[in-house]
C-alpha cells in the first residue's frame, strides 16, 4: 500500500513537472495535472491538499535529488587543498543544474502574496540552507580549509548566488553548459571572500 501511494505521488510530480513546465503554476489546474498522470482527483487529493502543496513538494524533490548528487560527488572530491580547485570540481556539479528557476520564481511570487504559503517556502528555504551547510561543512572539514565568515552565512551566500545565477542565465537563454561556466566563474569570483588563504 505504501509503495502504491509513493508511486502515485511520484507519478504526479512528474506530470506536475511537465505541466508546471508547459503551461505555468497560475495556468496549470489539478485537473490538468491528473489527466496528464492518468489518475482521478480523488487521487490527488489523497496525496496533496492543494497545486501550491504540490508545487513546494515537487521543487523540494528537485533540489533533494541535485543536493543528493552533490554530496555523494563531494565525497569524492580529489585531495589537495587548493580552494579554488575544489570550488572548480564543485561547480562542475552545480546546482544550478535543476534549480528550476521558473518554478522556484513561480512559487516565491506565489509566497508573497499568500502568508500561508510563505511560511512554508521560507521552511522549505532552511531545509535546503541545512542541506547546502553540511555539504560545506563536510569540504572544509576534509580539506582543511578555514573560512572567513559563519558557516550558516557562507551557505546562504552560495544559495543566493546560485539562484539568482540560474535565474539570469534563464532570462539570458543561456544553454545548460553555459549556465555552468557562468556558475563556475562566480564561484571563483567568491573563493577569496569565502576561504581564508593557506
Amino acid at each position: 500500500m505504501a509503495r502504491s501511494r509513493e508511486n502515485t505521488r511520484a507519478r504526479l510530480l512528474e506530470a506536475a513537472h511537465e505541466v508546471f513546465g508547459d503551461v505555468g503554476l497560475d495556468a496549470a489546474s489539478v485537473e490538468m495535472i491528473c489527466e496528464r498522470a492518468g489518475f482521478t482527483r480523488g487521487a490527488f487529493y489523497s496525496n496533496f491538499e492543494s497545486k501550491d502543496e504540490l508545487f513546494l513538494a515537487l521543487i523540494t524533490h528537485l533540489a533533494e535529488a541535485k543536493l543528493d548528487e552533490v554530496s555523494v560527488r563531494v565525497k569524492r572530491l580529489s585531495g589537495g587543498d587548493d580552494p579554488l580547485d575544489l570550488v572548480r570540481q564543485i561547480a562542475d556539479m552545480s546546482l544550478a543544474e535543476r534549480m528550476e528557476p521558473q518554478l522556484l520564481s513561480e512559487i516565491r511570487t506565489q509566497a508573497l502574496r499568500d502568508p500561508r504559503l510563505a511560511e512554508t517556502f521560507l521552511a522549505w528555504r532552511a531545509q535546503m540552507h541545512g542541506r547546502v551547510e553540511a555539504i560545506i561543512r563536510e569540504v572544509t572539514e576534509t580539506h582543511g580549509l578555514r573560512l572567513r565568515m559563519p558557516l550558516g552565512d557562507a551557505a546562504r551566500l552560495l544559495l543566493d548566488v546560485s539562484e539568482q545565477c540560474t535565474v539570469q542565465s534563464a532570462l539570458e537563454g543561456r544553454s545548460e553548459r553555459q549556465a555552468n561556466a557562468d556558475m563556475q566563474a562566480r564561484l571563483e569570483q567568491l573563493v577569496p571572500l569565502l576561504v581564508e588563504a593557506g
